[in-house]
């Protein structure tokens, strides 16, 4: 089992950026795809972003074109760059595997607060 810890939210500015970091405890990205997931207080947990053991990269909708997932196998850390963030970004953002199984493990996740 591995274990996945995220890190680098805060409180920012409409408009602003955040970079988060998902760093893992072993080498993994190089076979799992992996993604990015939030959720928003009230709301079901939602899939964000992902990226694949071969780099490919896909977002959904609402983030396409502001946020960038990337991953440095080296390091076995996974981003996330959020720009031009919007008050309903704000949310708690975690990493896992993409998909993830129904007994799939969350960790803390890093709290991301956009505001006006």
């Amino acid at each position: 089992q591995v274990q996945l810890v995220e890190s680098g939210g805060g409180l920012v500015q409409a408009g602003g950026s955040l970079r988060l970091s998902c760093a893992a405890s072993g080498s993994i990205f190089s076979i799992n795809a992996m993604g990015w997931y939030r959720q928003a207080p009230g709301k079901q947990r939602e899939w964000v972003a992902l990226i694949t053991s071969s780099g490919s990269t896909n977002y959904a909708d609402s983030v396409k074109g502001r946020f960038t997932v990337s991953r440095d196998n080296a390091k076995n850390t996974m981003y996330l760059q959020m720009n031009s963030l919007k008050v309903e970004d704000t949310a708690v953002y975690y990493c896992n595997r993409f998909p993830t199984a129904a007994w799939a493990s969350w960790g803390q996740g890093t709290q991301v607060t956009v505001s006006s």
